[in-house]
């Protein structure tokens, strides 16, 4: 089975303004893209279960278009604020890479 990284031209994340974390995943392949997006592997329930949020919060966008998903998730802490670990939110797409794709 192959792994998210494998299929995909780019995995990663960034600052959608100071409260929110914005999730970019652009596939190889349409087709790819499809098998993915109908499998419902990249889900609100999973990012809540990774995030340690509520399935409500996380917000999925397929562009069918770009073969792209895009996810929107709060912040675990204000960006730049005292707590915040990644200023830039650029470090947060870790977990997905290694998603399994069927």
């Amino acid at each position: 089975m192959a792994r998210l990284w494998q299929v995909t031209k780019l995995i990663r994340s960034k600052n959608a303004g100071p409260f929110e974390l914005t999730f970019d995943v652009i596939f190889k392949d349409h087709e790819t893209y499809e098998k993915v997006r109908d499998a419902k592997l990249i889900n609100a329930e999973w990012f809540a279960r990774t995030y340690r949020l509520t399935p409500e919060v996380v917000s999925i966008i397929h562009y069918d278009a770009a073969s792209a998903i895009k996810i929107t998730i709060p912040r675990p802490a204000i960006s730049g604020d005292i707590d915040d670990t990644d200023v830039f939110g650029g470090q947060q797409y870790g977990p997905l890479v290694d998603l399994e794709v069927p």
